[in-house]
């Protein structure tokens, strides 16, 4: 078992930043704005041969009864409950609060070793950086600066060494390779690099859409807590969260997203970091589902990120959320609406759903799993080019000029998305309205639901020409 360190304090005193450095990873979304971090970030670390987990938390209001900021605070709480040791962190520009003495109150009531850190005491003097922090009754205050290193691997040491002995594996004689293969096993986000095997053992799958569509709702669901904030307000979420997760004996990470607007209506800084946050979490995943409302048109921007994960090439499953709380009308005027303005997504599956309640969600997930097998499916050369001369024999490329296309083998050139590759004669005359025709029948040969697919042509070259001129 690995330490788990929860990082813990008031609004702004530079969890995250601190999280980043004990990570050495730019996971955590940071910037001189209170409030940022919302949901718990898991991540790990290491200190010579001892690794550890560290969760950065929300800025903690431990005395407000409702709205988002409760929901921050039982997030917080619930890190707390789950970790070893809580580094609490306060500010040394600002010296001690009231807030302060809040939260040493519950830390205390807590029963977890608490090491009590002053961060942002760079410049300042020793003495007069920490003095005032004894009041909180938390032992002798560390000054550190999360944000230039100063004092972080002294915390570290003193947390690993003196309150959480029995973790420490150098002393234990713990085997090194052991500890950090125990380290990366338990990472969020985990790993899910191809390896020999066909396909990846954990489907990496992110959850996109539209603010307030019910993203955070779905993963809280598919997880059986509520590991995620999931808050009727648009922008709830603002970082892209890891999670791992298990069902029916398959492995999973979860990433549940930051809502995506339309560029015009994105002015804050924080909003921008947050879209880039879930531009890369769909380039990360092996499988993306989008999320749509089903209490609102299908818009332009459903459309813009649907096109977005197609052209990054990941699979893709689209659930129409909020479906129990819509009549039979909006029913017809919705599915009328997706598949005028959704057409291009005829390759995926669509699920009409219940976040909330759970309805449909088992058979989405179903989806993903097929998705999955379908972009990491194996194609056999003979049968793609049995498939390839079927489909010319059927309907033959259109000639240009007095030549003629002509197709003579094709293979497989990848995966995630799958790749056919065509080898022959003059194929750059091909139009792409013919490589839709030919996606069409390889995606029914190969029953490849799901998923993107993609067709590349290499014209063999005539060695009698010459490329001089």
């Amino acid at each position: 078992m690995l330490p788990v360190i929860a990082l813990v304090g008031r609004p702004n005193v530079g969890k995250s930043t601190l999280f980043n450095r004990l990570t050495k990873s730019r996971d955590a979304l940071v910037a001189d704005f209170p409030g940022l971090t919302r949901d718990r970030h898991y991540g790990h670390g290491k200190v010579g041969p001892r690794p550890y987990l560290v969760v950065d938390t929300g800025g903690f209001e431990p005395v407000v009864k409702e709205g988002i900021l409760h929901a921050m605070a039982k997030q917080t709480l619930q890190a707390i409950d789950e970790s070893d040791l809580v580094i609490f962190l306060t500010d040394a520009r600002q010296g001690l609060t009231p807030h302060d003495h809040e939260i040493a109150e519950k830390l205390r009531k807590s029963g977890r070793p608490v090491i009590l850190a002053v961060n942002k005491s760079e410049g300042m003097r020793l003495s007069g950086a920490i003095s005032e922090f004894y009041e909180l009754g938390l032992g002798e205050p560390i000054a550190i600066s999360s944000a230039h290193g100063e004092g972080v691997k002294s915390l570290l040491d003193y947390a690993l060494e003196e309150v959480l002995p029995d973790y420490n594996a150098a002393e234990e004689g713990a085997d090194l390779e052991d500890s950090v293969a125990t380290a990366e096993a338990v990472a969020l986000p985990a790993s899910t690099e191809p390896g020999p095997k066909p396909v990846p053992s954990t489907i990496k799958l992110a959850i996109v859409g539209r603010p307030n569509v019910g993203k955070s709702t779905l993963v809280n669901t598919l997880l059986g807590e509520e590991r995620v904030i999931a808050f009727d307000m648009p922008g709830t979420t603002r970082d892209s969260i890891y999670i791992d997760f298990e069902r029916a004996g398959k492995q999973y990470t979860l990433i549940d997203t930051a809502g995506l607007r339309r560029r015009g209506k994105v002015f804050e800084a924080i909003e921008k970091f947050s879209v880039v946050k879930t531009l890369q979490a769909i380039a990360d995943a092996n499988v993306v589902v989008l999320m749509l409302d089903a209490s609102q048109d299908v818009s332009e921007q459903d459309a813009h990120i649907a096109g977005f994960v197609v052209e990054s090439g990941r699979a893709l499953v689209v659930g129409v959320n909020k479906w129990d709380g819509v009549d039979d009308y909006t029913r017809s005027r919705i599915k009328t609406d997706i598949l005028r303005k959704m057409q291009f997504l005829d390759f995926a599956k669509f699920h009409f759903i219940s976040a909330l309640k759970g309805a449909g969600v088992a058979p989405l997930l179903k989806s993903v799993d097929a998705a999955h097998a379908a972009a990491f499916a194996k194609l056999s050369t003979p049968k793609l080019t049995r498939v390839m001369q079927a489909a010319v024999e059927h309907q033959a490329p259109p000639r240009k000029g007095i030549f003629r296309p002509k197709m003579r083998y094709a293979h497989q050139g990848g995966q995630n998305p799958p790749i056919v590759v065509i080898h022959g004669n003059a194929l750059d005359a091909i139009s792409d309205s013919y490589k839709r025709y030919l996606e069409g029948r390889f995606r029914e040969a190969f029953q490849l639901q799901g998923t993107p697919l993609r067709i590349e042509l290499r014209s063999t070259k005539n060695p009698y020409i010459s490329d001089k001129k």
